[in-house]
C-alpha cells in the first residue's frame, strides 16, 4: 500500500501558509523589481532526520531537500522548485513533489521541477535584474549565527580545508550566469524581518519556552548530591522528546559549583556535591524555533546563608532589570533599570563585603546605555539581527535577559535567564512560571 499524506505530514503546522506568504510579501516589498533566491538544505549523508535551513524555512516552511525558492518582486509572486519524487519515499514516507498538490498545500503561487531552475536564471540574466541571495552560510538545527560565521571563516582560512559554503558556491554560479545582474546580500533583509516575530512565531517560541521550563523544572526536582551533570541533562532530554521537541536548541549547560564560571560549560562530567549551586541552562528546538532559559538551585535542596545572600541580592537586581523592560528606546529603559538597581543596593543588607562588591560592580555595568538585556531568541538561540536593531524595542521582539553576578577570584557565578516578549504595553515573561524565589526552589 502506498504511503499517504495521513501517514506522514507533507507540510509543517508550525503556522499557516498565509503567515509564510506574509514573510515572502515582506521580502517583495524590499527588493523592488528584483528577485530573491534562497536554496534549501541538502539531503543528509547519514541517518539523522532532515532539517531545513532557517532562512528557507522562514519563507515557505517546505521540508524537502535541495528545494529552491524564488521570490519575484516585480510579479509579486513566488516559485518553488522541487526535485522529482524518488524511490526513497517508498521507504521513508512521502515528500512534496513538483505538482499541483504542493502548490495547494504550501500556498506558493507556482511550483516547478528543480531541473527548470537553470532556464529561469538564464532568463533573469537576460533581463539584467537584481538578484538577492543569502551570503551567510546556512543555519541548521542547534545553531547560532555567531557560530556559523566563525565556522565558515575558520574553514576558509584553514590551509588544509579551504572549503566554500554552499551559499558561496551558489552565489558564484549565479554571478557566472547572470553577468548583467547585480547580486546582492539577502541576509540583512531577512535578519531585519526576523527581529519582529509574527503571531505564529510567537506561539512556537512560547511552546519551546514552555518545554524548556518543564525540562529544567524536572531536572531541578531530580537533582541531588552524587548525581552527575549528564544525569540532570538526561531528565530534560526526556521531557523535550516526550513533548515532541525536534531536537535541542543548543547543548545543555549543566554546571555544578565552580563549573558555572565558564558561561558555556557543557562537558557534563562532574558530580553534584553537597553545598554546590547548580546552573541549568537548556532548551529544545520545537518546530524550528527555540528558547533560552536558565535557573540555579542548590544541589542539596537548601541554600546556605552565603548562597542566600548572593542569590538573594542577585534576584532583586534581576527583577529590577526585568521590570524596566517595555516598548520604546532601549537606552531609556536601561536608565530606569539602573535607577531601580541602585535603590536595591541602598536597601539590601550585606553581611559579606565581597558580595556587596560584586553586586555594586553588577549595577555599575548598567550605568552606560551601551549595555543590553541579552540576545534575540527565535529560529536560532542567538537569533539574528545583522546589526539591524535601531535601539527601539517594538511589540513582537523576543529576547533573553541573562545578566551574571560574579566573584572572579572564587569562581562564583550567579545567572538566571528568561525569555521576554515585548508587548504593546510592556512585556511578557514567557518563562515566568519557572521557580525563581528561595521558597519556590527549596
Amino acid at each position: 500500500v502506498a504511503p499517504t499524506a495521513a501517514d506522514k505530514p507533507l507540510f509543517t503546522d508550525v503556522y499557516s501558509p498565509a503567515e509564510f506568504a506574509a514573510h515572502r510579501a515582506a521580502v517583495m516589498s524590499r527588493i523592488g523589481d528584483g528577485v530573491a533566491i534562497v536554496t534549501g538544505a541538502n539531503d543528509r549523508p547519514d541517518y539523522e532526520k532532515f532539517k531545513q535551513n532557517k532562512q528557507f524555512f522562514y519563507l515557505c516552511g517546505v521540508e524537502v531537500p535541495r528545494s529552491i525558492l524564488l521570490i519575484d518582486g516585480r510579479a509579486k509572486a513566488s516559485t518553488l522548485f522541487l526535485p522529482p519524487h524518488s524511490n526513497l519515499e517508498g521507504s521513508e514516507g512521502p515528500l512534496l513533489g513538483p505538482d499541483e498538490e504542493a502548490r495547494k498545500i504550501t500556498g506558493v503561487e507556482k511550483v516547478a521541477e528543480r531541473s527548470t531552475f537553470d532556464a529561469v536564471v538564464k532568463a533573469l540574466a537576460a533581463e539584467g535584474r537584481t538578484i538577492s541571495v543569502p551570503f551567510r552560510q546556512e543555519s541548521i538545527g542547534a545553531v547560532a549565527t555567531d557560530r556559523v560565521r566563525s565556522f565558515e571563516r575558520a574553514s576558509q582560512e584553514d590551509p588544509w580545508d579551504g572549503r566554500a559554503s554552499k551559499e558561496a558556491v551558489f552565489r558564484d554560479k549565479v554571478k557566472a550566469i547572470a553577468t548583467r545582474s547585480e547580486v546582492m546580500d539577502l541576509d540583512p533583509i531577512l535578519d531585519r524581518l526576523r527581529l519582529v516575530k509574527t503571531p505564529g512565531e510567537i506561539a512556537a517560541i512560547r511552546e519551546a519556552t514552555r518545554l524548556a521550563s518543564l525540562g529544567i523544572l524536572e531536572g531541578m526536582k531530580s537533582a541531588k548530591p552524587g548525581m552527575y551533570e549528564y544525569e540532570v541533562e538526561a531528565v530534560a532530554d526526556y521531557i523535550f522528546k516526550r513533548h515532541n521537541g525536534m531536537g535541542i536548541g543548543y547543548f545543555a549547560l549543566v554546571a555544578t559549583g565552580t563549573n558555572a564560571a565558564w558561561p558555556h560549560y557543557h562537558a557534563a562530567q562532574s558530580k553534584l556535591a553537597d553545598g554546590d549551586l547548580v546552573l541549568f541552562d537548556y532548551a529544545p528546538e520545537f518546530k524550528y524555533y527555540t528558547s533560552d532559559v536558565t535557573r540555579m538551585f542548590p544541589a542539596n535542596g537548601t541554600f546556605s546563608p552565603r548562597q542566600r545572600e548572593l542569590y538573594g541580592v542577585y534576584v532583586k537586581l534581576y527583577q529590577a532589570l526585568m521590570t524596566s523592560i517595555g516598548p520604546g528606546p532601549a537606552a531609556d529603559r536601561l536608565k530606569v533599570a539602573h535607577q531601580k538597581m541602585t535603590k536595591v543596593l541602598e536597601t539590601f543588607t550585606f553581611a559579606d563585603p565581597k558580595v556587596k562588591e560584586a553586586a555594586t560592580a553588577f549595577v555599575a555595568r548598567y550605568a552606560s546605555a551601551r549595555n543590553s538585556y541579552g540576545h534575540w531568541v527565535g529560529l536560532e538561540v542567538h537569533d539574528v539581527s545583522g546589526g539591524q536593531f535601531d535601539g527601539v524595542y517594538k511589540p513582537g521582539m523576543a529576547f533573553s535577559i541573562e545578566p551574571a553576578l560574579t566573584i572572579r577570584d572564587e569562581r562564583v557565578y550567579i545567572r538566571l535567564e528568561d525569555v521576554i516578549l515585548i508587548t504593546d504595553t510592556g512585556y511578557e515573561n514567557l518563562s515566568g512560571g519557572l521557580p525563581m524565589e528561595f521558597d519556590e526552589i527549596e
